[in-house]
């Protein structure tokens, strides 16, 4: 099979202007002196980013949704029209450090068993993000959501879902990488497919690294490659614990996909799931109502709403069955 480019660069925009604006200028950059072939997709942004794109990139190409695909499918538009040997998918707010690019083009050159490879995420302050995962397990949930993974980060136990008892300067090979930035091998796209399309937001490039090695190719994590991640700064932390109608939704969509994701792959276990994530909540909502400060009651409606979230996500998928209609 030929290709008409190196690389084809994917950026998917949503409410994004600034960061898609910064963003395509640094991808620009690491674009100088390759073939390579920049393709941007606006899920129907409200902030005039597709303007922007159009006036000030013009050499992307630029695909408007009329409506918010999310992550997987608007990338599945994009590579509709991609024509490299090699696909990165870069969000917005994820930004190449000099020379990256390049070199993950190399790195994939010299593994040819490779499918996929994700790079080594920080912040704006250079701090570590999780950047390379092992596959989700009841087990391994559990440890994120009781806070164990946290407590013990060094515990291949306890910190398993992130690798965080792991060196990570030193390369990987690994279950799957975050979507902030990965480069893929086309022919290895060619064999597992694109990303299903029955999950909106959230475990679709889970989904997609458990086909790429299900279709004989390996993930591999290679830390040399530094992208600057912006979304991974913001505190975890709620000022507020009480669930406000934006953070709800997004819950929702994560259960939503969880559920789906475990009955594909995991089969009646998807109710093992939805028990112990309940369970957690249930356990610290009674904990929280045995406190007499407000803030111990905020935080007993707090996990009372996220119960009610997961009976609401189970009953949207049936039992994580089917998909809801699109856009969540």
């Amino acid at each position: 099979m030929t290709y008409d480019f190196d690389v084809s660069v994917l950026i998917i925009s949503f409410n994004t202007r600034d960061l898609t604006r910064e963003c395509l200028q640094c991808i620009g950059r690491e674009c100088e002196g390759l073939n390579a072939q920049i393709i941007v997709v606006d899920n129907a942004s409200l902030d005039d980013s597709a303007a922007m794109v159009a006036s000030e990139f013009p050499y992307a190409t630029l695909l408007r949704s009329e409506v918010n695909l999310g992550f997987g499918n608007a990338n599945n538009l994009a590579l509709t029209h991609a024509r490299g040997r090699y696909v990165v998918l870069l969000n917005t707010d994820a930004f190449m450090a000099a020379g990256a690019l390049k070199l993950a083009m190399e790195q994939m050159d010299r593994t040819p068993q490779c499918g996929l490879a994700g790079g080594k995420l920080v912040g704006r302050d250079g701090g570590w993000q999780p950047s390379a995962r092992m596959f989700h397990s009841v087990a391994i949930d559990a440890a994120v959501l009781t806070g164990m993974a946290t407590r013990y980060p060094h515990s291949r136990i306890f910190g398993r879902l992130d690798r965080t008892w792991a060196d990570q300067n030193a390369a990987a090979q690994v279950d799957w990488v975050p979507g902030a930035f990965s480069i893929l091998r086309a022919r290895a796209l060619a064999q597992s497919g694109v990303f299903d399309p029955a999950f909106f937001l959230y475990y679709e490039e889970v989904d997609l690294c458990r086909r790429i090695q299900a279709a004989g190719w390996q993930v591999w994590y290679w830390p040399s490659i530094v992208v600057t991640h912006i979304g991974g700064e913001s505190s975890r932390s709620m000022k507020s614990l009480e669930i406000s109608s934006a953070s709800a939704q997004v819950e929702l969509w994560r259960m939503r996909s969880t559920f789906l994701y475990y009955r594909k792959h995991h089969g009646a276990r998807a109710l093992l799931a939805k028990w112990m994530e309940q369970s957690v909540y249930f356990a610290s909502m009674l904990r929280n109502r045995l406190g007499k400060s407000q803030e111990r009651k905020e935080r007993a409606e707090h996990f009372a709403a996220l119960y009610r979230l997961a009976d609401q996500a189970w009953a949207d998928t049936n039992g994580g069955r089917t998909s809801p209609q699109r856009p969540w």
